[in-house]
């Protein structure tokens, strides 16, 4: 990666900084923000079809009745 003039001089002041390994592990941690993030947003679009799924269920079980509409998941 590369970094402005002006921004390496700075780290230079810092010679105690491991700048690679700053940077590597600041990656590391956004790239598993992210990756939770989008297993989370994954999760929660599983879980609103199956609510969808559930309020249509009970809709369908008030309008025909409990026994004909559980004899059709059979």
């Amino acid at each position: 990666m590369s970094v402005p003039p002006e921004i390496k001089k700075k780290m230079e002041r810092f010679p105690e900084i491991n700048w690679s390994g700053f940077i590597r592990s600041s990656i590391e941690e956004k790239v598993n923000k992210l990756s939770w993030r989008e297993e989370m947003k994954k999760k929660l679009s599983n879980e609103a079809a199956f609510d969808e799924w559930a309020v249509e269920f009970g809709r369908e079980v008030k309008r025909e009745g409990y026994k004909k509409t559980k004899s059709r998941l059979k």
